[in-house]
């Protein structure tokens, strides 16, 4: 569709608030493409009343004064190009995105569009062990408690579990590289989300290697870490954890005890019932936030991925 066209139509007054609400309501379960034929309108014209309806949400839904926050960073395109999202954890909804890259240059930013008395008031910060973070929250929020997210911490570990079975893979020779080959999913995915066949084919991986089997364990157990209501009880598991790695030649795994041992702090802080909060929420946000970009890819308009992403977990008007 020609410009001249689309100014028309964005100038029309068949273009009115109830019409932007209907087209913002459809684009939250219909891609713009099938609601752009759906009513003969021009794809551009489509996002542009989403875009009305999104800012509309977020103007009924207010300014924040957060008391616990969780900070991530998303990766926008291929490479290393971020962007930082802030979220509500009380009331469950992402409330910041922006910044040029994951630096404190750019977190600050965040808190500047806060406020200092806003800032003042925020008692927890979950994030994940990326330093710039935790320096900027110790800046701008000195009174808050950080917390380091339990699944970007698991993350690490199946990352140590995966370096353990390419290690594996490069040692064996001959037929013994058969229980190996091609299971990576099998073996760092949960157990629940398995297929029947998947839990068959880790369970003969497992029998026929030793050294994973160990480290499979190991990653399984640990995560019982965030269970404990004692930080003297946490810690006391981690040790009893650290001493099970000696003599399991389990190089990656040592490292990240290494890493938990550095960052024991913000991992201990959730023993406390003042810091506990809806982890499962942080990574929910985390797997809408990805679907949003997949559905996204394409679209050069940051400003729209931008309101996609504040009005995910808004109500609609």
């Amino acid at each position: 569709m020609k410009r001249e066209r689309l100014d028309f139509l964005a100038d029309n007054p068949f273009y009115t608030k109830r019409f932007a609400w209907y087209v913002g309501k459809r684009c939250r379960s219909s891609t713009m493409s099938d609601i752009a034929r759906e009513l003969n309108l021009d794809w551009h014209t489509v996002k542009q009343l989403d875009k009305q309806y999104m800012t509309a949400q977020l103007e009924r839904a207010g300014t924040p004064a957060p008391k616990a926050i969780g900070i991530d960073e998303i990766s926008i395109r291929k490479g290393h190009t971020y962007r930082i999202v802030v979220s509500d954890l009380i009331r469950r909804r992402p409330i910041w995105f922006g910044g040029i890259d994951r630096s404190e240059d750019s977190m600050r930013q965040f808190y500047d569009w806060l406020g200092d008395k806003k800032a003042k008031g925020i008692r927890l910060a979950v994030m994940d062990m990326w330093k710039p973070f935790r320096n900027t929250a110790n800046e701008r929020a000195p009174q808050a408690a950080i917390l380091f997210d339990k699944f970007h911490i698991m993350n690490h570990l199946g990352n140590a579990l995966d370096k353990v079975r390419k290690m594996e893979y490069a040692r064996l020779q001959g037929k013994d590289r058969r229980y190996i080959k091609g299971q990576k999913y099998v073996l760092l995915s949960n157990h629940e989300n398995l297929t029947l066949d998947g839990r068959r084919s880790l369970k003969t991986l497992l029998a026929a290697n030793k050294r994973l089997n160990t480290a499979y364990l190991l990653k399984e157990s640990f995560g019982q870490l965030w269970d404990y209501k004692s930080e003297a009880w946490a810690r006391r598991f981690f040790e009893n954890w650290k001493a099970s790695l000696k003599w399991q030649r389990l190089k990656p795994y040592e490292k990240f005890a290494a890493m938990i041992e550095r960052h024991w702090d913000g991992i201990a802080a959730y023993c406390k019932p003042e810091n506990k909060v809806s982890l499962g929420f942080v990574e929910g946000l985390n797997n809408k936030i990805r679907v949003i970009q997949r559905r996204a890819y394409g679209l050069r308009d940051e400003e729209y991925l931008r309101l996609k992403i504040l009005t995910s977990m808004l109500p609609m008007l």
